[in-house]
């Protein structure tokens, strides 16, 4: 009897193994570990991994804390994918970034583990987010939050003046100078933005050449317009000469924006949207109640263009647990969470009926004014050599702010520089 019931057993636990059914006890745990950025509110994703654990049983999620910016995140990805380690299952990356994991085969495709659903799943997402994770048609990632630059004004000023914010560049220049010369503060600026040699200029290189129609990337060449790139360099000049900017903007990061707005010291500030939550909330902040926000200023019979910002999530190519790595990142990638992130972590959507949702409005009414800047965002040149490019376009734009270059050199070298790049 005991033989009969031993084999009996065994034929079963095999029927539910060959069935797919695998008995409880049969199940290895899996620990996944995932990377963010310590400007990623670690602290919201401990949570978040949390709710994931409980919810799938055998699961756990380790977070990995790295850089505290985009570039120091990058490097560190760089020094662990570069060596095929497979530690880390899924990572954070800047938008900017996945054509470069594609071309590196450092992410992993994402297509085949959709099936069916593919359609259904990318369609959710804003158009600008679904085209920044389609490499060559693929599915390289999933986009996590968005961003983009956008204007802040000060409320209180511009009421003093009797002005409205500005439409265009020079008319963001008359006012600035106006509330100076009303104001008679030594201590405060017109405009703040970002002319350090830093991620951030590229951006602000490409404000004002995007406005006028400009390309610097298309169809994998150089595709670039002196005239425009001339007249947008020309632009921020003259924002230094007529003393809207300071001298030294050359000297100015991002953070540096965020600082000198909210200590009162600016009428006009070019950022990202993660200044807003300080403005509003930072025990030190000087113009909480005080602050506006709008598109960016157009250059003259150009258009109101931001500079696309945000995260995406990718699952790396050499990791162990791909399968579990992929359905966690596309429930961090849902709208669920998406709401959860930006209620808790001001981190905007990624999805148009999320930034409209009736508890996210209640919570954070600017979100309203965020999606139309969010919609007239452009990607920065979308390459896998993105790295030359940035180094050209950042490099150059800070030795005019400078005065180390003129335009016309520094546009030499972004040409000679970027076509190298791409041949």
């Amino acid at each position: 009897m005991k033989r009969i019931a031993l084999r009996l057993g065994l034929a079963f636990a095999t029927a539910l193994t060959l069935s797919g059914a695998a008995p409880a006890f049969a199940q290895a745990a899996v620990n996944l570990k995932f990377l963010v950025g310590g400007q990623h509110r670690p602290d919201v994703y401990r949570e978040l991994f949390k709710e994931y654990a409980a919810a799938n049983p055998g699961v756990t999620v380790t977070l990995e804390v790295g850089g505290a910016t985009s570039e120091l995140l990058q490097r560190y990805l760089n020094t662990v994918l570069t060596a095929s380690d497979p530690t880390l299952d899924a990572f954070l990356i800047d938008v900017v970034r996945p054509a470069q994991f594609a071309a590196a085969r450092w992410s992993e495709p994402l297509d085949d583990y959709f099936g069916a659903e593919r359609e259904a799943v990318l369609s959710k997402y804003l158009p600008l987010y679904r085209a920044a994770n389609t490499i060559d048609g693929r599915t390289v990632s999933l986009p996590a939050f968005s961003d983009a630059m956008y204007l802040y004004y000060r409320k209180d000023l511009l009421d003093k003046v009797n002005e409205t914010p500005p439409k265009t560049w020079d008319d963001l220049a008359r006012i600035a100078k106006k509330v100076l010369a009303q104001e008679k503060d030594a201590n405060l600026q017109g405009l703040s933005f970002q002319g350090k040699a830093i991620e951030g200029a590229v951006c602000t290189f490409l404000l004002p050449y995007w406005s006028l129609g400009g390309e610097v990337v298309k169809d994998g060449k150089l595709s670039f317009d002196r005239q425009k790139a001339e007249a947008g360099l020309a632009m921020w000049r003259r924002m230094i000469a007529e003393g809207v900017a300071k001298s030294n903007v050359s000297e100015v990061g991002t953070d540096d924006t965020r600082k000198e707005f909210q200590a009162g010291k600016a009428v006009f500030a070019v950022v990202w949207g993660y200044a807003w939550n300080l403005f509003q909330n930072a025990p030190d902040s000087n113009v909480k109640g005080k602050v506006g926000v709008v598109k960016l200023p157009a250059m003259p019979g150009g258009e109101s263009v931001s500079c696309m910002g945000g995260w995406s999530y990718a699952v790396s190519a050499f990791s162990r647990n791909k399968a579990q790595a992929v359905k966690l990142v596309r429930w961090l990638s849902s709208p669920a969470v998406a709401k959860t992130l930006a209620l808790k972590g001001s981190m905007q959507p990624v999805f148009g009926d999320v930034f409209t949702d009736p508890d996210i409005v209640a919570a954070i009414p600017w979100f309203r004014d965020a999606l139309p800047v969010v919609e007239t965002a452009r990607p920065r040149p979308v390459t896998p050599m993105y790295r030359p490019v940035s180094d050209a376009l950042r490099l150059n734009l800070n030795s005019v702010m400078a005065g180390a270059r003129t335009p016309q050199q520094a546009l030499d070298e972004i040409e000679h520089r970027i076509g190298r790049a791409l041949r």
